[in-house]
């Protein structure tokens, strides 16, 4: 369920606002255990998504580091040689 759920900081180039919409869509459901909300709670539910997505832009906005950027493409390099590495290699 929190696949989208990632580091977002310290990337070149930076994480977009969809990133960061999907991760806070993740969270919000993990925390709710809705994947989906019902009529009765959608409303409130969205608005979690909306607070915690501005939250995790602000956040973002406000950390510091002196460690050069990541490179996403390295790090989805890195990614799926772990993957390889837990699941196998896939056969086609």
């Amino acid at each position: 369920m929190c696949r989208n759920i990632k580091t977002l900081f310290n990337f070149e180039p930076s994480a977009t606002e969809d990133e960061i919409f999907a991760a806070s869509l993740q969270f919000v459901r993990k925390v709710s255990g809705f994947n989906k909300p019902s009529q009765a709670n959608e409303e409130v539910f969205n608005r979690a998504v909306e607070e915690v997505t501005i939250i995790t832009q602000n956040l973002l906005d406000s950390l510091v580091t002196n460690a050069n950027p990541r490179s996403r493409e390295v790090e989805a390099e890195k990614a799926r040689i772990r993957n390889a590495k837990r699941f196998g290699m896939k056969h086609n």
